[in-house]
């Protein structure tokens, strides 16, 4: 049973989740507290029991916007790679309501320091392979031309259009083209989708690894770059290039199906980096327009910057800088 002042701190959803920890909980005492913020329609509580259990995660995903069953099955899939994802404690997948393990309480993005980042990547990475190393064809839902494509589509939809009020430049459209392209072009494994510093926990093992269930079947160089060009933290472009060629001596050192040389696994990082971040422009245009999310649009100018000296190096990304503008 629900303890404390957040009681009456109430909407429908809210008491419907009550009433299903309630009987989780077989009448026990427990309170909740929010636990984060998400872009999407999801919500996280902490749950305190009122003995001295460990606290627990709860996940509200109202069904008619967020399906729970992706982020059930792909725990599973993390947890089998060695993956320190959270277990399922409990679940009523008709309401949406997920009851998690607790992986904690500070982010990698919270914790990185320029003096911890060294060590806290280098288990990122560990874990990342250990993912990719489980890979196989036919488990995830493939991350496709269509949905590639879908995603680029947002940048001029609602970063051009909505958010700087511009028409998208001739060419934006071929450009987009060679993007999807190199994606495809790379070899496929699991892709989580948002490996970033704000979606890992400082955790036994390290890292505990959230926000996964978009998870897809897809270009190898995906992961790795969004782990470090991330849309929240910026770091010296040396020391990502270090990082990412730790990455790529170890995914060789596994057998993961990298090339063979550093300038064709760099490539793959530039393409697929320039897809992602102008997929998260548009994202975050759509979250400011459309559900009334402003902060994130404060970081665009972290993307712009990522942008910039890639689509200089190739010439058929030239209609991307010039929808770049002066932005």
């Amino acid at each position: 049973m629900l303890a404390g002042p957040d009681h009456h701190q109430a909407d429908a959803r809210l008491d419907a989740l009550r009433r299903w920890l309630d009987g989780v909980y077989a009448g026990a005492q427990y309170s909740l507290a929010p636990a984060s913020a998400d872009a999407s329609f999801r919500r996280y509580f902490r749950l305190s029991p009122g003995d001295q259990r460990p606290s627990r995660i709860v996940m509200d995903a109202p069904p008619g916007q967020e399906d729970c069953r992706p982020f059930v099955r792909i725990a599973g899939l993390l947890r089998d790679a060695g993956v320190n994802a959270p277990r399922i404690l409990a679940q009523d997948l008709a309401q949406g309501f997920l009851l998690l393990e607790d992986l904690g309480h500070q982010t990698y993005l919270d914790a990185l320091t320029d003096a911890n980042a060294d060590a806290l990547f280098h288990d990122a990475i560990g874990a990342l392979l250990d993912w990719q190393a489980a890979s196989r064809p036919g488990v995830l839902p493939d991350y496709d031309a269509d949905e590639l494509m879908r995603e680029l589509r947002l940048f001029p939809d609602w970063y051009l259009r909505q958010h700087r009020g511009v028409t998208p430049p001739a060419g934006l459209d071929s450009a987009f083209e060679a993007i999807v392209e190199q994606a495809l072009a790379q070899p496929r494994v699991y892709v989580h989708r948002d490996y970033m510093p704000r979606n890992l926990m400082l955790g036994q093992p390290n890292p505990g690894v959230l926000d996964f269930q978009d998870a897809r079947y897809g270009p190898l160089a995906y992961d790795v770059a969004s782990l470090f060009k991330d849309a929240f933290i910026s770091w010296p472009e040396e020391r990502v290039r270090a990082w990412t060629r730790q990455y790529w001596r170890r995914a060789c050192e596994r057998g993961l199906p990298v090339p063979a040389e550093w300038a064709g696994f760099a490539e793959h990082l530039d393409w697929i980096g320039v897809h992602r971040h102008l997929k998260v422009l548009g994202i975050f245009a759509r979250i400011r327009y459309r559900d009334g999310k402003p902060r994130y649009l404060q970081d665009a100018p972290r993307f712009i910057a990522y942008l910039r000296p890639v689509v200089a190096r190739y010439p058929a990304l030239a209609p991307v800088a010039a929808a770049l503008g002066e932005a």
